[in-house]
């Protein structure tokens, strides 16, 4: 098992065991979009529990040294990567900002809080990745204010095609502690879920539009 692999496992331990991924595959969750999901992650609950919380800032912390030693500047996705984005550049030492989802009416109408320098190089904090539409937004604003942004360091992913081909066909590079399929395995190895519903979570990832999974 190599050292990514060891931490994938680690930080899909810990949203199980706080719950902040629930399965409910024979009743499903309606996301924002309207997309039937049999799954939900609420990765701010890392936040109320120390253990965790430590694990996953720590990982986001070595993964970003890592994969983005240039980096300059965390900027944190508003609302749920601004904490993650706090702490992990308290932990490495960088300055941290936060993109919010649209400009201010007020003051000066920022849209991106914090000081961004034109050409600084920013790695992108976020809870999760699924379709990938919010934090595309966030980085096009980013770049827009002239900011080089090498990537994003993401806490969960659900390895969706569309997010996939959404961040590839804008050149932005994401790199997960911890993904759909590996949290879904664990939980079928713990009985958490059962193992015959696997098959039917993998087929909700590859295709959310499909919703044949919800009858299988």
């Amino acid at each position: 098992m190599t050292a990514q692999e060891s931490i994938s496992r680690m930080i899909a331990q810990d949203l199980l065991t706080i719950r902040a991924v629930f399965f409910r595959p024979n009743e499903p969750f309606v996301w924002a979009s309207g997309i039937k999901s049999p799954v939900y992650c609420d990765n701010r609950l890392t936040l109320t529990a120390p253990k965790v919380r430590e694990d996953v800032e720590t990982a986001l912390a070595q993964t970003i040294r890592r994969e983005y030693p240039a980096a300059e500047l965390l900027m944190g996705t508003a609302t749920a990567g601004i904490a993650h984005a706090a702490i992990v550049g308290h932990l490495m030492g960088l300055p941290m900002g936060y993109v919010r989802s649209g400009q201010k009416d007020h003051g000066r109408q920022n849209q991106i809080e914090g000081r961004l320098e034109k050409g600084q190089k920013v790695v992108v904090v976020e809870d999760l990745i699924s379709t990938a539409g919010s934090v595309l937004e966030v980085i096009e604003a980013l770049r827009a204010a002239g900011a080089e942004v090498l990537g994003i360091a993401s806490i969960f992913t659900y390895g969706m095609k569309k997010g996939s081909d959404r961040l590839a066909a804008a050149s932005v590079r994401n790199v997960s502690l911890t993904d759909f399929d590996t949290v879904a395995q664990m939980a079928a190895e713990t009985g958490l879920i059962a193992r015959e519903d696997l098959a039917r979570l993998l087929a909700f990832r590859d295709n959310p539009s499909d919703e044949s999974w919800i009858g299988a």
